[in-house]
């Protein structure tokens, strides 16, 4: 029997300790290189520090963008496999879930939460580029919509 050097009654094995969870932050937190990284790995499904590098802008060191990466996978967004000699990053949250996230951000932060004026702002941008389907799913998301509030 071992005695505690604190106190004087037994040691109770304690149970094997949890790993660490990396703490899942916002995406609405990231640097601007952060931000770019995760855009090039949602755009591939998945990457590596080359593929990264070969598709950001002005893009720093290899290093550099091998430390980012792992900063990301400490922060939760990024999770890695390795495939040979490389590490090939993938995100730790899906596309859609992602997408839901940034847009709801968008809207609270730039509209003052009206989905309305949001999607009145993406049709103002568009210069006749929606196709007949994409404009028939609109309709429908507008009839869907109207349905609702009744």
């Amino acid at each position: 029997m071992h005695l505690c050097y604190f106190f004087s009654s037994p040691l109770i094995p304690l149970a094997p300790p949890m790993p660490i969870m990396a703490k899942s932050t916002p995406l609405t937190n990231l640097s601007r290189r952060e931000r770019q990284i995760m855009d090039v790995v949602y755009r591939l499904g998945r990457a590596a520090v080359g593929d990264v590098l070969e598709r950001i802008p002005d893009p720093p060191s290899y290093s550099a963008v091998r430390a980012l990466m792992r900063i990301l996978e400490e922060k939760g967004h990024l999770t890695h496999e390795q495939d040979g000699p490389r590490y090939v990053y993938l995100p730790t949250v899906p596309a859609d879930t992602a997408q839901r996230s940034a847009l709801t951000h968008l809207v609270r932060t730039f509209f003052q939460g009206s989905t309305g004026a949001a999607v009145a702002a993406l049709l103002d941008l568009d210069d006749g580029t929606l196709s007949e389907p994409e404009l028939d799913r609109l309709s429908r998301l507008i009839e869907q919509a109207r349905g609702q509030e009744q």
